[in-house]
């Protein structure tokens, strides 16, 4: 079963949440945070980001850059531009891409449901960049940002949101730069409040779809405090921490593809012969192709498209690992004909976002900078839960979600 709790939201009023509110902290560097905050001192990049606080090129894990932190949000709340809800609530966040919205319940998520599986991970974390958002979380007391969880399908949960988004929405706005909507809800009557919890303490599992840094530093720091509190009781505000959690039939997971620098001294044909040994190679022409399903992928090579499809025999469909085409496309080209044996460290391989569309991929490599790229379908959230279910974990670069959660809408504090 999983646990969760309402909470008392630290929220910007309404009048400036978009003046408040960001993207997240991993999506951009520090001079991209610098950029879009420039003239704005009500932005939380200068919570979540306090870097563009000191000169260019100060070291964004220095300790006086998480000071600056604290100070930062402290000042926020001390001049109302963060403001505590009285009561504890549950909160509506509804995004909208391409015309398509999905409905998340902002929660208090379980720190030892995290500890003990009930929150299932897909995605193997760093330990610096742990340590770097555990930082974070200590300095301000606070989870400044949510994480993404999903949820399987629930028809109570449905109808009680819906109930409360014909309503006025607290916040409603679109987003600079990528023109996605974010609305937002005060879930607020008991008995609503009542049966979510109880909902969700009918579900065997909550899944990590985006954020597995934030929630392992969250939930480590929630284990923290309860180590050091002799009067530990477990009701403690710090055996939680916030999560939007979408129902998993919303969400869409977008392709992640691959470019790499070189053919690994071989030349464009035996390139293409070599593949053909797993694959069905087809050219395509000069037009954008895109993969058409499972286990077909899209090759960009000398200005021409190729559909590859895998031939039988080259996966395991019993083996969830073995059957998502990162794995294939992984084993059989990256490696077996590419010599990119480590994902995470090879400098010849970089990756991209399928937001960013085919056509990203075909001009890093027609500039010269890479040489070939290979797209991949998406993964589905079916295919992600039945991998976390299992207790098997992703290869690297598998899932890209959007839309990413608007940082700054509310906060949690751990007190």
């Amino acid at each position: 079963m999983a646990i969760i709790k309402p909470f008392k939201g630290i929220r910007p009023p309404q009048d400036l949440v978009e003046q408040v509110a960001s993207r997240p902290y991993d999506v951009l560097n520090s001079a991209e945070a610098r950029e879009e905050a420039k003239g704005n001192e009500k932005s939380l990049y200068h919570i979540i980001k306090p870097e563009i606080d000191f000169p260019v090129g100060t070291d964004e894990h220095d300790e006086c850059v998480y000071q600056k932190a604290a100070e930062n949000f402290q000042m926020f709340q001390d001049k109302g531009w963060l403001v505590q809800d009285d009561k504890e609530n549950y909160y509506v966040y509804a995004q909208t891409m391409n015309g398509k919205t999905q409905y998340g319940l902002v929660v208090g998520a379980y720190v030892p449901d995290y500890m003990n599986g009930v929150i299932k991970k897909h995605e193997l974390t760093r330990r610096d960049k742990e340590e770097d958002r555990m930082k974070h979380v200590r300095v301000n007391n606070a989870n400044i940002e949510p994480v993404f969880f999903a949820y399987p399908d629930n028809a109570t949960l449905d109808a009680i949101i819906a109930h409360y988004t014909v309503e006025k929405p607290v916040y409603d706005f679109i987003a600079p730069g990528d023109g996605f909507g974010h609305t937002f809800w005060i879930i607020d009557k008991q008995e609503d409040i009542d049966a979510i919890t109880k909902e969700f303490a009918k579900m065997p599992a909550l899944y990590i779809a985006d954020g597995h840094h934030r929630s392992a530093a969250a939930a480590l720091v929630g284990a923290e405090k309860a180590k050091q509190n002799v009067n530990h009781t477990g009701n403690e505000e710090y055996n939680y921490f916030m999560a939007v959690c979408f129902p998993a039939n919303q969400l869409t997971i977008i392709d992640y593809n691959r470019v790499v620098k070189d053919l690994n001294g071989l030349t464009p044909e035996q390139f293409l012969t070599a593949v053909s040994k797993n694959f069905t190679v087809e050219e395509k022409g000069t037009e954008i192709y895109k993969p058409a399903g499972l286990h077909n992928f899209s090759l960009y090579l000398d200005g021409k498209w190729y559909s590859l499809t895998a031939k039988p025999g080259t996966y395991n469909d019993n083996d969830p690992i073995g059957v998502l085409d990162v794995t294939i496309s992984s084993n059989l080209i990256l490696d077996e004909v590419l010599g990119i044996k480590d994902l995470r460290s090879d400098k010849r391989i970089d990756f991209v976002g399928g937001i960013r569309g085919l056509g990203e991929l075909k001009k890093r490599v027609d500039s010269g900078e890479m040489k070939v790229a290979l797209a991949l379908y998406p993964v589905s959230m079916k295919q992600l839960m039945d991998i976390a279910d299992t207790g098997n974990i992703m290869p690297p670069k598998t899932t890209w979600f959007e839309p990413k959660l608007r940082s700054g809408l509310v906060i949690h504090k751990l007190d």
